[in-house]
């Protein structure tokens, strides 16, 4: 497959026998990653430039079960096993959204998105920019990233912070079903490069999806306040934020009172919803699975100090991975961020 391959929807080998279904509506309990398999089909419905790409996407359908049965409704011509080349799916993904079609590209696990890294960080995020405007970029880059699933070295990361760093690029992760079903489609629809981190610790998660939501950039921009409260802001991302509500509940049984807020998107950050949540508290935390050491924690402590100086009654205080590489399956328990190590970092805000 080139960039310059005909209209996914012409005749060619491996087509799908029949028309894709229509859209389905309602509401329906799914898992994260079915979630993100329906937003797919969604996507892949309404708009036929939207093709997927990816090692072992098609008939197997991904390492996870997230594009199961899109190649056999859609056809090969839009759902591409790729060789294993991660350099070369973006590579060719970048050729493809220059010739107006919207590629979806699946990297299989974190640790493996590396030898795309200077596709994405040197070409895709830049070429907008470059051309004064003039080509957009609507590439989707699907990562599985974080811990929680007993894996092995390379299959457990969180590189989150380094694409944020990266101007031109934004990032997401949804932490909800409900989340994961509309993000893709928006992330899609997107004219700008989105990396789209799916937390694989949170893909058995369920939850109630409404399959008529409407699709907008909302979740792109905008935080999400996940539980309301008073006494302290709690600030968490994809898999952590299932650990910060589990804490809420743990404060409340304790007379304290937490208002969890799930950032949704990393770049650009919304700012303003963390801002008035901490102005309104007084303390805040902030958790994410990665190391705490030039996290994207940082950066939110700096702003929401600089923001909320006045009005903050303790130090912003971080809790995440440590400043080492992602430990072996059996010491993830004391890796990962969990209710504890969030109770503590409370005790430690109210001390002052």
């Amino acid at each position: 497959m080139t960039a310059t391959m005909e209209h996914p929807m012409t005749e060619q080998t491996g087509q799908a026998t029949t028309s894709p279904a229509p859209r389905e509506a309602g509401t329906r309990t799914l898992t994260l990653a079915k979630a993100v398999n329906e937003g797919l089909r969604a996507a892949m419905t309404d708009d036929d430039k939207v093709l997927l790409m990816g090692e072992d996407i098609g008939p197997l359908g991904g390492v996870f079960r997230v594009t199961d049965g899109l190649q056999a409704e859609f056809g090969e011509s839009r759902v591409v096993d790729t060789p294993l080349a991660e350099s070369g799916i973006v590579g060719t993904a970048i050729g493809l959204a220059m010739r107006g079609y919207r590629p979806v590209c699946e990297i299989q696990f974190d640790g493996f998105v590396f030898p795309a890294y200077d596709q994405i960080t040197t070409q895709l995020s830049k070429i907008h920019n470059r051309t004064r405007g003039a080509v957009p970029m609507p590439v989707v880059i699907r990562i599985p990233y974080g811990g929680g699933i007993g894996a092995v070295e390379h299959h457990s990361e969180s590189p989150e912070v380094l694409f944020a760093h990266t101007a031109g690029l934004r990032v997401v992760s949804p932490s909800t079903p409900q989340d994961a079903f509309t993000m893709i489609q928006e992330a899609i629809a997107c004219p700008d490069p989105v990396i789209f981190f799916e937390p694989k610790g949170r893909y058995w998660t369920k939850g109630e999806v409404d399959l008529a939501a409407p699709v907008s950039a909302d979740s792109l921009n905008k935080a999400r306040i996940a539980r309301e409260g008073t006494d302290i802001t709690i600030v968490a991302y994809g898999p952590t934020v299932a650990t910060a509500l589990k804490t809420a509940d743990a404060l409340a049984a304790e007379g304290r009172s937490a208002e969890v807020v799930d950032l949704r998107a990393l770049s650009p950050i919304d700012t303003a919803t963390v801002v008035a949540s901490v102005r309104k508290t007084g303390r805040c935390i902030v958790t994410h699975e990665a190391p705490v050491f030039y996290g994207v924690s940082a950066e939110i402590a700096a702003r929401v100090t600089e923001e909320c100086f006045y009005a903050l009654e303790a130090p912003v205080l971080r809790v995440g991975g440590f400043h080492m590489q992602y430990p072996v399956a059996k010491l993830e328990h004391d890796y990962l961020p969990s209710v504890d190590r969030l109770l503590d970092a409370v005790d430690r805000a109210f001390a002052h």
